[in-house]
């Protein structure tokens, strides 16, 4: 997966000053292209009839409809990487917290003055932050055609909130610089952990072990498939690509609504039945097993998949820990992590299942996993919790 050639990139913000500073400032990079701008997002969306954008560059408060409910819309409809910057975002609650679960990939907090010489001195964070966007709009399905007013269902928390990090001279040569490079740099699950050897696969029978990944529209996907369950589930471990500070509300807001108990990660955690452990934002989740009881490790290293926790962590993980006696089930999400790690969990031995496509806010993950030849069946969301449920109750193969 690769960013496209020429970023086309959308700004939609009420200053017509910030509309005008972008549009200047990204034209100094030879990948990146401002295809137009808009006062609000009716406008935006008549533009974006036209020619569709790789990026939206999209701010909260603005008139006829705010961000947060065109971001919404966009996810619904036709899944694109949007940035949100805004003087209302920061920190880990209000409009921040609600435009990550909304399915923002990045939300910047500009100052409320002074934002010419901000955008001045962080245009080479934010040059990087786009191209990084582009890189996870592959596989996004959808089309332009049936956008509405309404609020749509799915949401998507991803990545963090960046604090762009001004830097002294904004030229041209340093919208190229060696952090771009690191994003670019696609790391497999071999960067945590070996890849599944001759002893990993079908093990001696023990309790069953669930592993599910999900992107966009996965913390809605999640509520619906935890909120059935009980303390006689399965022991679950998730990945949700989401950032630092907002998988324990996440974790605690799920634990309210289920029957089983939920929490964010921690390392060195026992994965028990009836128990959902959410992978820690900025932590990769590793299974492991000792004798016939299975835990969890929280890792550092760098971004696998270009993601971290990365659902390819977890699921190499699985193979290795628990081979035939884990179930992986990968969800709607942008991009390809978890392909390779499905496929890697059915060749161990594991029962595998994708959400399916109808079902999907965006049927990248899934459909990658599929391609690769990894997933043993094809479910709508509302039969993943009871497939879960059957692992609680039948004996171990």
């Amino acid at each position: 997966m690769s960013a496209p050639a020429t970023i086309r990139v959308m700004v939609i913000d009420d200053s017509s000053v910030v509309r005008q500073l972008v549009q200047q400032l990204l034209a100094q990079t030879a990948d990146i292209r401002v295809i137009g701008t808009a006062p609000d997002p009716v406008f935006a969306l008549r533009k974006m009839q036209q020619e569709w954008p790789d990026v939206i560059l999209l701010d909260i408060e603005m008139p006829r409809m705010d961000g947060i409910t065109f971001l919404r819309q966009i996810m619904a409809t036709r899944p694109t990487p949007v940035i949100m910057c805004s003087a209302r975002a920061g920190g880990t609650g209000g409009v921040t917290a609600e435009a990550l679960a909304a399915g923002a990939v990045a939300v910047i907090a500009r100052p409320q003055l002074g934002v010419r010489d901000f955008l001045h001195e962080a245009v080479a964070e934010l040059a990087t932050a786009i191209r990084a966007a582009a890189l996870t709009g592959h596989g996004a399905r959808g089309a332009a055609e049936g956008f509405t007013s309404g609020a749509a269902q799915a949401t998507r928390p991803v990545s963090p909130v960046l604090k762009l990090r001004p830097v002294k001279a904004a030229a041209p040569e340093m919208l190229h610089d060696a952090g771009w490079a690191a994003v670019l740099q696609r790391h497999t699950a071999d960067a945590v952990l070996p890849a599944p050897g001759l002893e990993d696969g079908y093990r001696p029978p023990t309790a069953r072990i669930v592993a599910i990944g999900a992107s966009t529209g996965g913390p809605q996907a999640l509520e619906r498939v935890l909120k059935p369950l009980d303390r006689r589930c399965p022991g679950i471990v998730v990945v949700q690509h989401m950032p630092q500070r907002f998988t324990r509300s996440f974790a605690e807001r799920l634990h309210r609504i289920s029957g089983a108990e939920v929490k964010e990660a921690e390392h060195l955690d026992l994965v028990l039945p009836g128990r959902v452990l959410i992978a820690p934002g900025g932590k990769h989740l590793v299974l492991r097993r000792d004798g016939q009881q299975y835990y969890v490790e929280t890792l550092d290293g760098p971004l696998v998949s270009r993601h971290k926790p990365s659902v390819d962590v977890l699921f190499r993980s699985a193979a290795k820990a628990a081979g035939s006696n884990a179930v992986g089930i990968i969800m709607t999400g942008m991009g390809d992590d978890g392909a390779r790690g499905m496929r890697e969990m059915a060749d161990c031995g594991a029962a595998t299942y994708a959400q399916d496509e109808a079902s999907s806010v965006v049927f990248g993950m899934p459909k990658e996993a599929i391609h690769m030849g990894g997933v043993g069946d094809v479910l709508p969301l509302d039969h993943i919790s009871a497939v879960i449920e059957q692992y609680a109750s039948r004996e171990p193969q």
